[in-house]
């Protein structure tokens, strides 16, 4: 699939992250990918704030993720979530690579929907407002 916008956030692991091993507790790596989409989002100008804002929620409803590699205490990520899917859904692929080397690391995706505010339903499209703040990216 084709990466309509991506975005780039620096995580070092912390030590309470890391399970007795002394390997990134599996756990963890859905903040790392919260932290991306959170930047990818500001980056849309459709955070999560616009979002409700907007009238809509996107909760989200499948996640998966890959561990190849482990990652440490103290390691240098680098952390990217790149938009793939936004007209029924958004669905974002992330990579977290070491900072050092660039090796890909970890890999993994989430699905939201937009559920109505008011409703409470889902809807079967994306409203148009994400369609407005995509725009830059679609005509490029």
């Amino acid at each position: 699939m084709a990466v309509i916008v991506s975005a780039r956030v620096e995580v070092k692991v912390p030590f309470h992250d890391c399970d007795p091993m002394g390997i990134t507790w599996h756990g963890n790596y859905l903040r790392y990918f919260e932290l991306a989409r959170c930047e990818l989002l500001d980056k849309l100008d459709y955070n999560y704030r616009q979002m409700e804002a907007s009238g809509y929620r996107w909760p989200i409803i499948d996640v998966k993720i890959r561990y190849p590699q482990p990652t440490e205490f103290e390691q240098q990520l680098h952390v990217y979530a790149e938009l793939i899917e936004w007209e029924q859904r958004l669905r974002i692929r992330y990579r977290v690579c070491d900072a050092a080397s660039g090796r890909r690391l970890v890999k993994g995706e989430t699905v939201q929907v937009a559920v109505n505010g008011a409703t409470g339903e889902m809807c079967l499209a994306s409203p148009p407002v994400l369609k407005q703040r995509l725009l830059p990216w679609l005509d490029a």
